[in-house]
């Protein structure tokens, strides 16, 4: 991996941040607060014969890190593109 300049691999660095923070408050707010500080209100919808509550507790936090594992990596594909230091460059 080599950038062209100091200031593309910052700007790289600075959007990969700013990807895996945006990733990680949408787990947060999936596995914490629909597992935890929702899931009151959450249970009282059903899902597959469960409550919403405790299946965002048990299986939906899981999912949502499955998919954003996936996310990340086609976004980081997209910006290795970008900045020209994927593996075809």
């Amino acid at each position: 991996m080599a950038f062209k300049s100091k200031e593309m691999a910052q700007a790289y660095w600075r959007e990969n941040l700013r990807l895996m923070l945006i990733l990680s408050v949408i787990w947060f707010v999936v596995s914490y607060g629909c597992g935890i500080l929702l899931v009151e209100q959450l249970n009282s919808i059903r899902l597959g014969g469960f409550k919403l509550g405790f299946w965002f507790a048990q299986q939906g936090s899981i999912y949502t890190f499955v998919v954003l594992t996936f996310v990340y990596a086609k976004q980081m594909g997209k910006l290795d593109r970008k900045y020209g230091v994927d593996d075809e460059s």
